[in-house]
């Protein structure tokens, strides 16, 4: 550590803010932090500075880490936007329309564009309607937004432009299903905290005032770029992944492509990230490599270095990722031409610390974390395991090179991308190093590309090459991926087994490294943890049961879960895999379900020995299961008044079946009332409302999340 200040730097700063995002109400501790750390390094300082005691020494290393958490602590205070008292989350008057900037460079979906808009002012209370001009009413209001505008009849939204907008945006909703990806955590560590759908009516574009001129370039440059692709790649396919490899656009990615790279385990090559600047960095180093026999050769190559990267990134439209790993690499660069001895320990800590100071909450992304674990890993492991085999051949020797980086890195970062993605490719020593080599073309050949856009014939010569270079990588990742147990799905760590399996892996490591045998035992002694908790998760997955009535948007799931086995009961299309893979797959992956039964609720399934019984009606749907019975109601208002004999223990309201309670009279007796989400919001809030009043507890998925029972 002495040798790497930085690292110890960053630590410090890293608590703070992890202190402020999990203690943010204590405002007294950065407080008491700095002053008792201040204290430890002034008092060391004065009293201490002509002797080197080490004890003195420990005093002074812990007020700093003191004084650098408080600072951590207070960074994050100020780039939390919630804290600002004009932000739009601490207004409790309505917001009915609002001027905004488009702040970043918009997406397009299927049907909709995504567009953050910068708030600037508002106008609060009742009213309807676009204002026709802005007026004296309006008032100062910060935030962000996450517009989603309807394409229909509607240009593409440019950044900078300054919309007029009517209605109100509402809160984002927090994760409603078990496992479920914390969509409103996510966008809350951006500083987003509501969103909107508009259609054109809705919205105005007033003028034109980019709030960040560098990043008016960025976006220009990154359109730019996307036109000479279009222009020079013809295949849809190739242009998709060329596009999402080289600028991070993946509108026109197809959705099938995508899961073919994540099953190869490849598909951290279709986000601009670290890896891209570091293979950008390494052609760079070899292609200048003889200038460095040159006087102020190093210099030269420096700077010829930072032009092209920070030129990339500017063509990424300086998306978070590769300014992360630019500012790393713009470090490393200047170390080595200035000479100056430098340790990639260092060199990471001191990147980590800027983009620290300047986003506290880049702390929380999977890429960031992913990209340093990585990069820390390869540059500590990849030199020995490389150096533990040679081969005759100088090519044998450079494919085992690729193989021994892909897999330190598969190494080092497959626990947290386990405990993310919950899932592992089993074929990445296949896959990897193949895309490693056609990367390490591609990227470099892209670049040349758009260098030489505006040459006839030349152009045309290398785009044909791009294209050719990217059906060769589409071929190869889906190839692999259409072999037996690609990927290994349904994964699930716990944050504690993934710190146990981190522990177990460093301790290994340094077992070998520093042949000490109490590695070893520190080794054995997070494996036994480590299994004695998948045992007691397994045993207890084994012998769950479960009954739950999921969120899912408009429509009706509900599962019934014995052991690893569920059934799910749902109206959901069976080609809606996204819907499936967002709300459900996670809750699923998280009890331990292995084997998933599908039943359509519109029609009856059979009976079986771990089917539920019952049957269908137009009107009802009656299930009996280990026990219990839960009745889903179609419809209240017909002419047959059905009245079933008994109690039922489940009663799930659909499709807008209960609109008065009185409907219910006479007719069923139930233990638990549930509204799903293919009831209509209005309604049942409506009949929340009046069950409060009546004493009658009742469940609405859409208010309080899934509901979920637990048998055993």
């Amino acid at each position: 550590m002495t040798r790497h200040p930085f690292v110890r730097y960053t630590l410090g700063f890293v608590l703070g803010i992890l202190f402020y995002v999990y203690l943010p109400d204590w405002y007294a501790l950065p407080w008491v932090a700095a002053g008792v750390g201040g204290t430890l390094l002034v008092r060391g300082y004065l009293r201490y500075r002509k002797q080197h005691v080490k004890p003195i020494q420990a005093l002074q290393g812990i007020g700093g880490l003191l004084v650098l958490g408080a600072l951590g602590w207070v960074t994050t205070y100020q780039h939390t936007a919630s804290n600002r008292p004009d932000n739009l989350l601490n207004r409790t008057d309505t917001l009915y329309a609002y001027v905004g900037i488009v702040a970043a460079q918009p997406e397009e979906r299927a049907k909709t564009y995504r567009v953050e808009l910068d708030l600037q002012r508002g106008r609060f209370g009742p009213g309807k309607g676009l204002p026709e001009q802005v007026s004296s009413h309006w008032q100062r209001v910060s935030g962000r937004v996450i517009v989603y505008l309807d394409k229909q009849g509607t240009t593409q939204p440019r950044y900078g432009e300054m919309w007029l907008v009517s209605g109100s945006p509402r809160p984002i909703d927090p994760p409603l299903n078990p496992g479920e990806f914390d969509y409103r955590r996510y966008l809350r560590y951006r500083s987003i905290y509501h969103q909107q759908y508009l259609r054109p009516f809705q919205r105005r574009i007033l003028a034109s005032r980019p709030p960040n001129p560098i990043t008016q370039v960025a976006t220009s440059v990154n359109r730019w770029a996307d036109s000479v692709f279009t222009q020079q790649v013809g295949s849809r396919a190739e242009y998709g992944i060329v596009n999402a490899m080289i600028l991070g656009v993946r509108d026109d990615l197809d959705t099938e492509m995508y899961r073919v790279y994540s099953v190869a385990g490849a598909v951290h090559i279709l986000s601009v990230s670290g890896m891209h600047v570091g293979i950008l960095f390494s052609v760079l180093t070899l292609l200048l490599g003889f200038l460095l026999k040159r006087p102020r050769g190093k210099w030269l190559m420096a700077v010829l270095q930072l032009l092209i990267l920070w030129f990339y990134t500017l063509a990424t439209g300086f998306s978070p990722p590769v300014l992360r790993s630019a500012a790393m690499f713009t470090i490393l660069i200047l170390a080595n031409a200035s000479g100056r001895q430098q340790q990639l320990a260092n060199t990471l800590g001191v990147s980590a610390f800027f983009i620290l100071c300047y986003d506290p909450y880049a702390l929380f992304s999977a890429g960031f974390q992913l990209s340093y674990l990585a990069v820390a890993g390869i540059g500590a492991w990849q030199s020995p395991l490389f150096l533990s085999l040679t081969f005759r051949y100088k090519l044998v020797n450079r494919l085992w090179e690729i193989t021994a980086v892909a897999i330190v890195a598969q190494l080092i970062t497959f626990p947290l991308g386990v405990f993310y993605f919950h899932q592992f490719p089993t074929y990445f020593l296949l896959a990897n190093p193949a895309v490693m080599v056609l990367s390490f073309l591609l990227l470099p050949l892209a670049m040349v590309v758009l260098a030489v856009s505006g040459v006839p014939y030349v152009n045309e010569w290398l785009g044909w090459c791009l294209q050719k270079l990217a059906w060769l990588l589409n071929a190869t990742v889906t190839q692999t991926s259409l072999l037996p147990g690609a990927a290994w799905e349904g994964l699930w760590l716990s944050p504690g087994a993934l710190l146990l399996l981190y522990a177990m892996i460093l301790c290994s490591v340094a077992a070998l490294v520093y042949r000490n045998q109490q590695y070893i035992w520190a080794t054995y002694g997070a494996a036994l943890l480590l299994a004695g908790l998948l045992v007691w998760d397994d045993y207890g997955q084994r012998h769950q049961q479960k009954i739950a009535v999921h969120f899912l948007p408009h429509r009706t799931a509900v599962s019934l879960t014995g052991g690893r086995a569920s059934i799910l009961l749902t109206d959901l299309d069976t080609a809606d895999r996204r819907s499936y893979d967002f709300y459900l797959k996670n809750t699923f992956g998280q009890w331990g379900v292995t084997a998933l039964t599908v039943a359509p609720v519109r029609q009856s399934p059979g009976l079986s020995a771990r089917s539920p019984a019952g049957g269908q009606t137009p009107d009802y749907g009656l299930w009996v299961w280990r026990g219990k019975t839960l009745l889903l109601v179609n419809n209240l208002s017909g002419r047959n008044r059905w009245k079933l004999p008994a109690i039922v223990d489940y009663l799930i309201i659909r499709r807008n079946a209960l609109r008065d309670w009185d409907q219910l009279t006479g007719r069923v007796v139930a233990r638990h009332i549930i509204f799903d989400d293919s009831n209509k919001t209005p309604l049942t809030d409506r009949l929340l409302r009046e069950a409060d009043a009546r004493g009658i507890a009742c469940f609405s998925v859409r208010q309080m999340g899934a509901y979920v029972a637990d048998l055993d």
